[in-house]
């Protein structure tokens, strides 16, 4: 009978609604069942209740914090070998620390990498369940061990006798019939390697009164290796003479295995064979000694697959542990290469040692250099041999890898500072164009601050109401007659002035602040539109930009619903404006999301058309009212043949499929007299109006202006 296969549950302990909100949408996209807590005390008794199989904590809570929710967690008999990752902004050594002295597993930083997330969950889930196996396997084992896996002897040294239980022979791979137990023979069975030791322990026993227990190795008759372990103590006459030697043998060859195991999970990765980033820190500490001793340089490289995510998805996750098997595999060759590391000085240690972080991550750690340009080496060969196409599952698949490279003690004089420069370079490597590395640079690290201060400041941005509106007029090409007005945040820093979007935008969608902001800009921007209407001014439509992160929540026609009703306006005048990749990322959803919104009222635009990556069979199925024509377009229609061309045609395509067509960016009368002639419907751009605050904005909605 076909049992379905059990969905994993994850806890999600977070005081911050947005925070859980975004890490359930990761989560519950890897097929997981997702519960939340608002905090420490709440999260303890969902703990009690799910019985997860991991959780997912914050550190910084209002009456207990993550640390001490995850040591109450471990005191519990069923919190011993759950999963716990503690989610922090804190980069201080003591605070990782201390969560691992509390008992957590891992620790992710903020910014949360979502992709990143959900492979470490996967990996963490796996690794939890693997875990209680070998847990359960070993309470078996013991059990097996004191049933039947010792046996006794009784060794009268007098007249050179040797008894063996039953269960001797076995364990010693003999017959009571085809094998005469006597010490020689024992002594002969003893691996030679540990033969020594054996005599020794037998001799100071006999001479010193002193009883042994040892652990060694037996052949067996087959050649199969087999470890015991022995105790014996000495019984002596009157006279303190050696009468017999009575002792005990246990099989502990499985317990060695499993030791073995037990040690490999803790130090190496399960799925490459690579060691994990528990021994890697190991190593790269001991490396950094070495080097400060010997006055050379240590190389730390990150690799970073690029777009593994997609290859992921679209072959499976059988096919991307396939493939990361065969990349660490790759890297291996490539670092082993003998060519690789200079040979300036042959008495200098040059060793290269590879290891896999988690998920597509590896890293590797050159030692004994002089010159940084042979980490350049090993980059390239890297490069270079991951450009070769990889067979899996029958298909061939082509990958490539962004790498960063921090340099002892250059970029850091520590393993943390070291791997987050490196981080730092990767980053840049893959905003270079990916397929490349890049070496760290303080001007690196002093961009990555500045992204970090900003997101830090961005949170404290809405309780502080610093974010403004401005309103940009949309007219009929025409007429110029006032049609609309496009809604445009602004965040007016108390120090910084007007932060531009370019620079504060981004950050809030990879922080996932975007998602209040947007809330707030809708808000915002409904209530402005009803109190111009309440003013008596003319009634047009408002166009609100909804980010992709905003566009996914499960509960945005509810927000939509929620916040026109509360404004009172009329959702014929609210038109809610996504770029093309954001309704294409999940075509199916996207349409089901888009015809909820439609049927509310409201209407539907795509901006910034032309830069994505639309299906035109897709295209014809959204419910859209209007389509928006990149500035990147409109710039040189008057210049440049191809742009005018392109623009005839998304006009053609807007007019064939009954949408209104807005062109942006017009800013001068030749490119709004082209438009014109190809009968684009409305224009906005600095022709009519930059950007303005609410009281100038209004002079577009006068009756004299719009007449």
């Amino acid at each position: 009978m076909y049992r379905k296969k059990k969905k994993s549950k994850v806890l999600v302990i977070d005081d911050d609604r947005a925070q859980r909100m975004l890490m359930r949408l990761a989560l519950e996209q890897n097929d997981l069942i997702v519960e939340e807590a608002e905090s420490g005390m709440d999260g303890l008794a969902v703990f009690e209740r799910l019985q997860p199989d991991l959780v997912m904590m914050d550190v910084k809570m209002p009456e207990m914090d993550g640390f001490t929710a995850c040591r109450k967690i471990r005191s519990t008999p069923e919190g011993s070998d759950v999963p716990v990752v503690l989610v922090t902004g804190l980069d201080d050594f003591a605070s990782i620390e201390r969560a691992f002295e509390v008992g957590a597993t891992d620790f992710i930083t903020k910014p949360v990498n979502w992709p990143i997330l959900t492979h470490r969950a996967r990996y963490l889930l796996r690794a939890g369940k693997a875990f209680r196996n070998l847990s359960q396997s070993e309470k078996r084992l013991s059990l097996a061990q004191r049933i039947a896996n010792i046996g006794n002897w009784d060794w009268d040294i007098k007249n050179e006798n040797l008894y063996w239980s039953e269960q001797i022979f076995r364990i010693f791979g003999f017959t009571q019939h085809s094998f005469e137990p006597s010490y020689e023979n024992f002594l002969l069975s003893v691996h030679p390697d540990d033969r020594d030791s054996v005599t020794r322990a037998v001799d100071q026993a006999l001479s010193a009164d002193k009883p042994y227990s040892i652990d060694h190795r037996i052949v067996l008759p087959d050649g199969t290796i087999r470890t015991v372990h022995e105790q014996a103590e000495v019984v002596f006459d009157e006279n303190g003479r050696p009468l017999r030697m009575i002792g005990t043998v246990q099989d502990i060859n499985e317990r060695i295995e499993s030791e073995k195991r037990i040690r490999f999970l803790a130090y190496y990765d399960p799925l490459t064979g690579l060691s994990n980033r528990q021994l890697f820190k190991e190593h790269a500490i001991k490396a950094l000694h070495a080097a400060r001793r010997n006055c050379t340089k240590v190389a730390l490289i990150y690799l970073d697959l690029d777009r593994f995510k997609r290859i992921n998805d679209t072959l499976g996750h059988n096919a991307g542990d396939q493939l990361l098997k065969k990349i660490a595999d790759i890297l291996s060759d490539s670092i082993r290469s003998s060519d690789l590391l200079a040979k300036a000085d042959s008495r200098e240690n040059h060793r290269a040692e590879l290891s896999r972080l988690g998920g597509d991550e590896f890293s590797i750690l050159l030692t004994g250099l002089k010159e940084e340009d042979d980490s350049a080496r090993v980059a390239q060969r890297v490069l270079k041999q991951l450009t070769r196409p990889i067979l899996i599952s029958g298909q061939e698949v082509s990958v490539s890898g962004s790498l960063g490279i921090s340099i002892f003690p250059d970029d850091g004089e520590d393993i943390e500072t070291l791997l987050k420069n490196a981080d730092i370079a990767m980053y840049h490597a893959k905003e270079n164009g990916r397929n490349t590395f890049q070496f760290f640079s303080k001007r690196m690290n002093s961009r990555t601050l500045e992204r970090l201060n900003i997101e830090t400041e961005l949170r404290k941005a809405l309780d502080r109401d610093e974010f403004v509106l401005h309103f940009q007029p949309q007219v009929e090409s025409r007429t110029k007659k006032i049609r609309g007005m496009e809604a445009l945040v602004r965040w007016d820093h108390p120090e910084r002035g007007l932060v531009p979007p370019g620079k504060f935008i981004p950050v809030a969608e990879e922080s996932g602040l975007i998602i209040p902001i947007g809330e707030w800009v809708l808000q915002t921007a409904c209530a402005q539109a009803r109190a111009w209407q309440e003013a008596g001014l003319a009634a047009v439509r408002m166009g609100v930009n909804i980010s992709g992160l905003q566009f996914r929540q499960q509960n945005l026609t509810a927000i939509v619903h929620d916040i026109l009703e509360s404004t009172g306006l009329d959702p014929q005048y609210l038109e809610i404006e996504l770029t093309e990749s954001s309704i294409m990322r999940n075509v199916d959803k996207a349409i089901d999301t888009l015809h909820e919104l439609r049927e509310s009222g409201v209407r539907l635009a795509v901006d910034d058309f032309g830069t994505g990556y639309s299906s035109m069979n897709y295209l014809k199925r959204f419910p859209l009212d209007t389509l928006k024509i990149d500035r990147s377009f409109i710039m040189d229609i008057t210049t440049d043949p191809s742009d005018a061309a392109i623009t005839r045609a998304m006009l053609a395509l807007a007019d064939g499929l009954g949408l209104e067509a807005i062109a942006e960016g017009v800013e001068t009368e030749e490119q709004l007299e082209f438009l014109r002639a190809q009968n684009c419907d409305q224009i906005q751009g600095y022709l009519i109006s930059r950007p303005l605050p609410a009281l100038e904005a209004e002079r577009f909605l006068q009756p004299k202006i719009n007449a």
